[in-house]
């Protein structure tokens, strides 16, 4: 007999989600299916599904009607007899990054480079994605959902279901912070510091050693909080009051820092990006992991005379969310000074235009099942 679940569905843009019963997965194979407890909710969700197939047509959406749902945490239900090392009852998370598994992007622990390479339960990045949705076709806003092996993240008992459910935009800076190299001692600019990534960065760049942070963004009662973190080790700026680089020059003797991770949200202009950019020295590594989009019109001369590194970084592996529940576990990282919005299953049209009265990236949202 077909058992079912609640799920909330997505039958057209614009549209409010349907909580409806639908059939529940069965894992076969190295397929888990993992009982949602929570999942993440994307800060802008209402506005990006409803905007998407304008600003970006090129990367499709899951077919319709469509379970969305980035970031899942639950219980591991039931595994399929090839899987190894999972086991019913043991407390994951689900990373909802898809690929091939085959290709050499894949075979080498590169699978954002796979050309399947698709985020479940959120968008695609080119038509092979469809193929991504038509295996996995569950998000995580619905009670039981399937996923690869490959993708689960065994989570520590001091990281809740709803801490959980923060781990994609965790584990997008942290993957991006180790592009960066060795950090003891480096000096670092974060553009976007209060901000949903830009949070997450600022604790990970602590606990990696980071010598010396400049925290930059709009707000000052959200730096000042940051500060707070840890006063000797993170300055910080409001790019309101004037230029990035002009700031970060006077603080290194005209020099300029080592590193810059630009995090800012999809609305945010180019400009402030650009002008962070040249407040890194010479030699320096640059790395995007924000939402802001358009040409941006860097001088090539620059970027060959100073010898800069420019690198962009999407999402994070498995075994890079592995390392962070680890860094949890021994209390290397401290999720508790971020707070969680959280809604019922039942109550996700409210979440979905609930999401933008918090405290920047101090706060985060999530559903419960």
């Amino acid at each position: 007999m077909t058992q079912t679940m609640r799920a909330a569905r997505l039958h057209a843009v614009g549209e409010p989600m349907k909580i409806e019963q639908v059939e529940r997965p069965v894992g076969f194979g190295s397929d888990v299916v993992v009982q949602v407890k929570a999942c993440g909710m994307v800060p802008n969700l209402g506005n990006v599904l409803a905007n998407w197939e304008t600003w970006y047509p090129q990367m499709p959406l899951p077919p319709r009607p469509a379970i969305h749902g980035l970031d899942p945490a639950g219980i591991v239900h039931q595994v399929g007899e090839q899987v190894v090392g999972l086991k019913p009852g043991d407390r994951v998370y689900v990373n909802p990054g898809r690929f091939c598994g085959a290709c050499h992007a894949c075979s080498s622990g590169h699978p954002q480079a796979c050309q399947h390479w698709t985020l479940g339960g959120y968008f695609g990045y080119n038509p092979k994605s469809l193929e991504m949705f038509k295996r996995y076709p569950y998000g995580g806003f619905c009670e039981y959902m399937l996923a690869p092996q490959a993708q689960i993240v065994k989570i520590p008992d001091n990281m809740s279901f709803v801490q959980g459910s923060r781990m994609g935009y965790l584990g997008t800076s942290y993957s991006a912070l180790k592009k960066c190299g060795p950090l003891p001692g480096r000096s670092l600019i974060i553009n976007g510091a209060t901000g949903t990534l830009g949070i997450g960065a600022t604790l990970f760049a602590l606990a990696m050693g980071v010598g010396k942070i400049y925290a930059v963004a709009r707000g000052d009662e959200l730096l000042a909080r940051l500060k707070a973190l840890a006063p000797n080790r993170i300055e910080t700026f409001s790019n309101r009051t004037g230029s990035t680089a002009e700031f970060v020059k006077t603080r290194t003797g005209g020099v300029g820092v080592d590193l810059m991770l630009d995090t800012l949200g999809a609305k945010a202009p180019l400009e402030s990006m650009l002008d962070a950019m040249k407040g890194v020295r010479r030699g320096g590594r640059i790395i995007n992991i924000g939402g802001t989009a358009g040409d941006l019109p860097v001088d090539v001369k620059w970027w060959m005379d100073e010898q800069m590194e420019l690198i962009g970084s999407v999402w994070f592996t498995a075994a890079e969310g592995m390392e962070i529940a680890a860094m949890v576990e021994g209390n290397v990282v401290d999720l508790s000074i971020m707070e969680p919005m959280v809604w019922p299953l039942e109550k996700i049209n409210e979440a979905i235009s609930g999401v933008t009265k918090g405290d920047g990236g101090f706060t985060y949202y999530a559903v419960t099942l």
